[in-house]
């Protein structure tokens, strides 16, 4: 809050109109929506729950490159109960209001939608981010992601190792160019 980084580091990147951005975890979309004004760029936005879904849907109605998913991303395809509790819903978490979504495959749909490079890769998916990562990094597409914006979550059982061992694997093709830990950090394709 002090470094004023949501206006600031989190906006601060070498994008271009032809860039292409992955906002996971679109809640309301105000991420979506800073990004795009700032550099043009196509957006994907991935929400799961259907009233954000909607809210982004109608926010962005009309602009061509804004997509919007009313899924979210994981490791499988598969159907989950999510707690909705505005920006800190979670499949991780437990509340009285529930409804059942969807998570799709992440490197299904990079495959599927024939997504070649990801200039940015913003990802704040309440525990998610222990399925979605790993996946990339497994399957070798981390080399095509040029910077990863990462909010990771301590709630998840085993938070700490899970993340250092992300780390570890993430610095094999980035370096870490900020770090309010447990807030967001983001990590930079090392040129070659």
């Amino acid at each position: 809050v002090k470094d004023n980084g949501d206006e600031t580091l989190r906006l601060d990147y070498k994008l271009t109109k032809n860039s292409v951005v992955f906002d996971i975890g679109g809640y309301r979309g105000d991420f979506a929506e800073s990004i795009y004004e700032k550099y043009n760029c196509t957006v994907y936005v991935f929400e799961p729950v259907q009233e954000y879904f909607e809210f982004i849907k109608k926010r962005f109605d009309g602009n061509g490159k804004i997509k919007v998913f009313n899924f979210g991303l994981s490791d499988i395809d598969t159907l989950m109960k999510i707690s909705v509790s505005e920006s800190a819903s979670s499949i991780y978490n437990e509340s009285e209001n529930k409804e059942e979504i969807y998570l799709k495959n992440i490197m299904k749909f990079i495959t599927d939608n024939n997504v070649i490079k990801i200039d940015l890769f913003k990802i704040n998916i309440e525990g998610g981010e222990f399925d979605v990562l790993p996946s990339i990094i497994e399957n070798g597409y981390m080399s095509n992601i040029a910077d990863l914006q990462i909010q990771f979550h301590t709630f998840v059982e085993q938070s700490k190792e899970k993340r250092e061992l992300i780390r570890k694997d993430l610095m094999k093709t980035h370096i870490l160019t900020y770090d309010y830990w447990f807030i967001w950090e983001n990590w930079k394709k090392i040129e070659k």
